[in-house]
């Protein structure tokens, strides 16, 4: 169990849409964060620290001795026509990099209580009414398979014997933007609507709940392994387009056809806006985390309408 009380805690990825909404929760309980950056980026607070990294490359074991915990959310954004080059980014960010810094980790004298990293309920693949929990088996295409290795590239810290935990985060409601994002002038101007059919299973979870979620999970030496980051009750497309719409106050009667939808954004769209991924929050339920946001509607009313409320992670 981390105390996060005077805890030290070293964080990647920290200028992402989790990080933002992470780090001052942190640091409101006692921690002492320290950041990765890339390029030299300036601390955010006074008396914050950072260590200047590049993925591709190991660290020095003596940089990473004496946290308490290591958060690691880096990676490049799905966001965008999966080329060869971006797919190529896609995978090295999140496989070379997890892996480097797994292995740095290894070799620490003080190692860290528990490194936590992300992953995505794109583990999985397009399932479609298939209940998934965290032992389901993993899916395939693209994204299946770079989470599989991305969750893989964590096993020298594991075998270490670093409390290792891979955090399968669904579709995330926040202030911040995101993928979907493209999706609220439509709705704003009542022009929305759902995507495909409309049948495909979208597993969300509001932004608060995730941090809550990490807060538990340093706090619970029990948790280890793969973790769905979502919340209880998944929903169709169809019900998140309507009750998007609802919270707006606009209608939802403007669908974009599969095949419009595969010519706007190739691969990734087929893959991530039609894919169908009904998953359980099986570890956290079972270990007590106490849903903040159970309901999508709940959620939705809770994020202020003026801002984009929802983001895709992974």
């Amino acid at each position: 169990m981390v105390n996060l009380r005077m805890a030290r805690v070293l964080v990647s990825g920290s200028s992402g849409p989790i990080g933002k909404a992470l780090l001052p929760t942190l640091r409101a309980n006692g921690a002492h964060i320290t950041r990765l950056v890339r390029n030299n980026a300036p601390p955010t607070y006074s008396d914050e620290q950072t260590i200047p990294w590049h993925p591709e490359q190991p660290l020095p074991a003596d940089l990473l001795s004496g946290f308490d915990a290591v958060i690691h959310l880096a990676g490049e954004t799905i966001v965008g026509r999966w080329t060869e080059s971006k797919k190529s980014k896609i995978r090295d960010s999140r496989v070379t990099g997890t892996r480097n810094l797994a292995q740095s980790l290894a070799q620490v004298k003080h190692r860290p209580q528990i490194f936590l990293c992300s992953s995505a309920i794109g583990y999985y693949g397009d399932r479609g009414e298939e209940v998934l929990t965290e032992d389901s088996s993993p899916g395939t295409g693209f994204l299946a398979e770079v989470c599989q290795e991305w969750e893989a590239a964590t096993h020298a810290a594991a075998e270490a014997g670093i409390r290792t935990v891979a955090i399968r985060t669904g579709v995330v409601l926040s202030r911040e933007g995101g993928a979907l994002a493209k999706m609220l002038p439509a709705f704003k101007m009542g022009a929305g609507g759902k995507i495909g059919d409309g049948r495909h299973w979208m597993s969300w979870i509001d932004v608060q709940d995730l941090v809550g979620a990490i807060h538990h999970i340093l706090k619970s030496d029990l948790l280890y392994g793969p973790v769905n980051m979502v919340a209880p009750r998944p929903v169709t497309n169809a019900e998140f387009t309507q009750t998007l719409a609802s919270v707006l106050s606009r209608p939802a009667v403007f669908p974009m056809p599969a095949f419009a939808v595969k010519l706007l954004f190739g691969e990734m769209g087929e893959t991530v806006l039609l894919g169908s991924q009904r998953v359980e929050p099986t570890q956290l339920v079972s270990s007590g985390y106490p849903f903040r946001f159970r309901e999508l509607r709940a959620s939705l009313q809770n994020t202020p309408q003026n801002v984009v409320p929802v983001h895709l992670q992974m």
